[in-house]
């Protein structure tokens, strides 16, 4: 019986194709975006605009797209949007990033829900990311978690306009047409 092989960050980087990622030990295609997803991400990231500056403080927010992060030998995948606290991310890295974020966000796609929903979820638990926020486009849906006492706690669901303050950035009012823009 052969030992199964599990790919790690060097045969994500050896790949010819630049949208793949590396889940549980396999360098997979990432799905197709669509407009919906594309938009609502774009839409998402000016949204979250007045935490992206630094101060003399140290304070604000790091913010990336479609970015790549090693959580583990056998994990790397690449996350819609993530943030890091600049206090734990004075300066941005020129490399692959190691440092878990401390927000992610996913755009869910038809077809890679597992992966947003069951394996990324998971995944972050472990490596202790605080907040994680999915995204459902076509339903006009925002399910934001937070990781407290160890496990996953709904913090707020948001469906068609509604608007609400949702940590880590409650300093802000999230509006949800702001976010997926007219129907």
């Amino acid at each position: 019986m052969e030992a199964l092989k599990l790919d790690t960050l060097n045969d994500l980087l050896l790949s010819p194709d630049e949208r793949v990622e590396l889940i549980n030990g396999e360098v997979v295609p990432r799905a197709m975006a669509r407009f919906a997803h594309g938009r609502a991400k774009n839409r998402m990231a000016l949204s979250l605009g007045p935490f992206d500056s630094g101060d003399e403080s140290g304070g604000g927010w790091w913010f990336a797209t479609e970015i790549s992060v090693a959580y583990e030998a056998h994990e790397c995948p690449t996350h819609d949007l993530a943030g890091w606290r600049r206090e734990r991310l004075p300066q941005p890295p020129d490399g692959v990033i190691e440092l878990p974020p401390d927000w992610v966000c996913e755009i869910v796609s038809p077809g890679n829900d597992k992966k947003d929903t069951v394996i990324l979820p998971l995944l972050l638990k472990r490596h202790q990311v605080p907040d994680y926020w999915l995204i459902w486009p076509e339903q006009r849906l925002l399910m934001a978690y937070r990781l407290l006492g160890g496990d996953w706690r709904v913090m707020a669901t948001l469906e068609g306009s509604e608007r609400a303050r949702i940590p880590p950035f409650e300093a802000i009012e999230l509006d949800l047409d702001a976010v997926f823009g007219g129907r």
